[in-house]
């Protein structure tokens, strides 16, 4: 059977690059915390620093308007999973403070100009009323794979002791192979309208601004601190983070696609809501937290409320003209960090007197993002 039919299917294209993201990055994130402690000895502050330096390219993905001066949308989310595996694949030969900031740094830019380019040609190529129930499979897609490449880690680590170094090899190599299939394989779609190349803020795309700015502060809290909480409170070995990062893919795995048919059906406005209550409630419980099962589940609640914020995206395509989607994608994932950049290495600092404040900083943030939520007029 040939395969020619599915490397003329811009859906196909879609699928593939976002399967290929979760081998460079949930290996990455997988390890990171254990190889920084037992390995680079960091510390709070370090770790915090780390985030932030992570968060830089996000914040300056506006400049992907640049990129594209250059080269085409296609063109250049090639090039960004190269940078992604690319990064992945050194990190294990670097375990000094300076080493992992720079090998981070070089696979940020590329998961984040990734990110920015392959959400800017899902708008794009995606129709309007399929949008929530597609990004859902993407979305199921990304964890079904990063349920693989969790299993695979923690088999390599504990059943054959494999190096962090040969990890990081394996997984950012594959990312790399990935992205030659899709360079080589596909082909090159016009675009079915010319994207803006200069970089511009509407105001009417203010409410989407000040959500994503937000979402950005208040998912880095999750991401940096509620796990490093599990590892340096409670003592989660890498096996144990692994599995509980399998549960957590499990889940995503499953309820995603029904994520993005709850869009469907309640609309943007309703389903943020429902998302910005439920991570309210569970930021407050993290600032009582005091016990290793108490952690893990408030860590499976907010990842299952998580998968509901694709409708900030759907919302985003309704309200946009169809010739600003890359430039705005670029300008949000930068809104997005510019929190991302400061709060980490901030609230570690903030870490390291009282451990609950930074959770209740993060409940604070839910409470504003709750309150916009008043703005959205549901559009069509």
């Amino acid at each position: 059977m040939s395969l020619k039919p599915f490397f003329f299917s811009r859906e196909n294209l879609l699928y593939l690059l976002a399967a290929a993201v979760p081998f460079s990055f949930v290996a990455w994130s997988a390890l990171l915390n254990n190889f920084v402690v037992e390995v680079a000895h960091f510390d709070g502050e370090k770790i915090g620093m780390l985030q932030s330096i992570r968060e830089i390219p996000g914040l300056f993905a506006f400049s992907i308007v640049f990129v594209l001066l250059i080269f085409r949308q296609q063109t250049a989310v090639y090039l960004s999973l190269f940078l992604l595996g690319f990064g992945t694949l050194i990190t294990g030969f670097f375990p000094s403070t300076w080493g992992l900031y720079t090998t981070t740094l070089i696979m940020s830019i590329g998961f984040h100009y990734m990110e920015t380019l392959h959400n800017s040609l899902s708008l794009q190529w995606i129709a309007k009323d399929k949008a929530p129930s597609f990004l859902g499979k993407l979305s199921s897609l990304r964890s079904f794979i990063g349920l693989g490449t969790l299993g695979a880690v923690y088999v390599l680590m504990e059943l054959y002791h494999v190096s962090y170094e040969m990890l990081y090899i394996l997984f950012g190599g594959i990312t790399i192979f990935l992205g030659c299939v899709a360079w080589r394989g596909f082909e090159h779609f016009k675009d079915d309208v010319v994207q803006e190349k200069k970089l511009f803020l509407r105001q009417k795309y203010w409410l989407y601004y000040l959500l994503t700015f937000l979402a950005g502060a208040r998912r880095q809290i999750v991401v940096v601190f509620a796990s490093f909480l599990l590892v340096e409170q409670f003592g989660f070995s890498v096996q144990n983070t692994v599995l509980l990062l399998i549960a957590n893919t499990i889940i995503n795995m499953f309820l995603a696609p029904y994520a993005g048919k709850l869009i469907e059906r309640f609309g943007e406005r309703l389903s943020l809501r429902f998302e910005y209550l439920s991570i309210i409630t569970i930021f407050i419980l993290y600032g009582f937290v005091q016990t290793k099962e108490m952690a893990v589940a408030l860590y499976i609640l907010d990842n299952l409320f998580f998968t509901i914020a694709i409708a900030l995206k759907t919302y985003f395509q309704k309200i946009a003209d169809p010739k600003d989607i890359a430039v705005t994608s670029g300008v949000g994932f930068a809104i997005n960090h510019i929190a991302a950049v400061s709060l980490p290495f901030t609230l570690g600092i903030l870490w390291m007197h009282s451990h609950s404040a930074v959770f209740f900083v993060g409940a604070g943030i839910g409470v504003l993002s709750l309150g916009l939520t008043f703005f959205i007029k549901e559009a069509k």
